[in-house]
């Protein structure tokens, strides 16, 4: 009791509480609302059929996993535009911004084109067969339509809370998913378009989310908003290294929805719930870390090394308290919980299954996901790449192929997802505690 009184204690006095608290509220917010999009689509569509339920762990890892490769647009601009901000250079910011929404265009465009032209062989390459298949396929390419707006949006959030706004994005988002879930219902209950309206509601509430935010990107304060490669390349060079390091988590869960079609519809469907509850808490975690990237980046951008240490300390013991509170309540809603998304009792006993690992991970996510967010606000993104790429390549996908071999089934696959975030702790750990990623100074560009 003693050593819980003084930790309290210790916990009351940090002079970073208050700002922590102040950046990762409203993040906290604006994250949770995000994934919402997807796992209404699963409440809803979970209720049509397993068949339906099948074709969006497919489609929606297809478009999940594009949403979260490019988040780059937000990460790489939040660092760079947080570091030009601690600086007082906001003219500097503002033009960052302008050439974020620039790439977040281009990058919409051609994703609109691949997504259209390309679902057919992506969703077979993943197992998608007969039924399942044919309306994967007709989910991705209504799904796609929203990428352009979708992607504008992360940009957006990326500029907004470099220059520590976050409640505009909170408000923004908030919104859109309140209108996708009107707009869900409606589609799907009332006009009865089954899973094409599941998709539709999605993509209009997509559609004016990114509107909202493009106008918050052409309302910065800039000395120029044209399209200019010298001021797009410190933002492609961050950017290109959270891409790979993205792009390397998103394989290993591509891999394991590959893995899981091959096994039955019945853990398909359990990876569909169990991947989408863990990318929601996982950006619930991550409100700490959208805060280590605000007050890292600031922080060394104003020469300030040894304040971006002490709030990096702070962020991380209180990522690994909530990790563990979350842990101790998905535990207790074990026979809850899966029944909202599902009625079928195959998908529900794999489910059973693989609840305690996929529980258990919380408080690693969590310490994982503040480091993370310290390193990126550090512009520290090659080492994180790396990082990344070691842990999918060279422990995840080793065992994934393994569970399919000896047949270890979704077990084997979520025991190989804890082992890659494992890694990424002892990696991440270690180049944190070296303190070589404190490097103070606005961007050159």
């Amino acid at each position: 009791m003693r050593v819980l009184s003084r930790s309290r204690r210790v916990f009351r006095r940090s002079p970073h509480d208050r700002e922590i608290l102040k950046l990762a509220l409203p993040a906290l917010g604006a994250l949770a609302a995000e994934p919402l999009y997807i796992l209404v689509d699963t409440a809803i569509v979970g209720h049509l059929g397993t068949p339906q339920l099948a074709a969006l762990a497919l489609a929606g890892t297809l478009l999940t996993g594009t949403f979260t490769i490019f988040n780059f647009l937000t990460y790489g601009t939040t660092a760079q535009v947080a570091r030009y901000h601690g600086a007082g250079r906001e003219e500097a910011a503002g033009s960052m911004a302008a050439q974020a929404f620039w790439l977040a265009s281009a990058v919409g465009a051609l994703l609109l084109v691949l997504g259209l032209a390309l679902a057919v062989p992506a969703v077979h390459a993943l197992g998608g067969a007969h039924r399942t298949g044919s309306l994967a396929v007709l989910y991705l390419r209504i799904g796609a339509l929203g990428l352009p707006f979708a992607l504008i949006a992360l940009a957006g959030q990326g500029y907004l809370r470099g220059v520590s706004d976050l409640r505009t994005p909170l408000v923004i988002v908030v919104v859109a998913n309140l209108v996708n879930v009107v707009l869900e219902v409606v589609f799907v209950y009332v006009f009865r378009w089954g899973l094409a309206g599941s998709a539709w509601g999605t993509v209009i509430a997509q559609a004016g989310m990114g509107a909202a935010f493009a106008a918050e990107l052409w309302r910065a304060p800039a000395s120029t908003r044209r399209p200019r490669r010298d001021l797009m390349q410190p933002l492609a060079r961050v950017g290109g290294d959270i891409f790979i390091r993205t792009a390397s988590l998103y394989a290993a869960f591509l891999v394991a929805s590959a893995v899981l079609a091959r096994v039955g519809a019945a853990s398909l469907g359990a990876h569909q719930v169990a991947f989408q509850l863990w990318t929601f808490l996982a950006l619930i975690l991550d409100a700490v870390a959208i805060a280590g990237q605000v007050i890292v980046g600031r922080a060394l951008g104003a020469d300030r090394a040894g304040e971006a240490w002490e709030a990096s300390l702070r962020m991380l013991g209180w990522s690994f308290l909530v990790g563990t509170l979350f842990a101790g309540v998905m535990l207790a809603l074990i026979d809850v919980l899966p029944h909202a998304f599902t009625n079928d009792p195959r998908v529900i006993d794999r489910l059973h299954a693989i609840w305690p690992i996929f529980a258990l991970m919380q408080p690693v996510n969590a310490l994982v996901f503040a480091l993370d967010g310290i390193l990126i606000g550090a512009s520290d993104t090659r080492f994180l790449k790396w990082s990344m790429v070691f842990s999918s390549l060279a422990v995840f996908a080793p065992i994934a192929l393994l569970s399919l071999a000896f047949d270890w089934g979704i077990v084997g696959v979520w025991c190989g997802l804890l082992g890659l975030i494992v890694a990424r702790l002892a990696t991440c750990g270690y180049r944190f505690a070296s303190r070589r990623w404190a490097v103070v100074g606005a961007p050159s560009a």
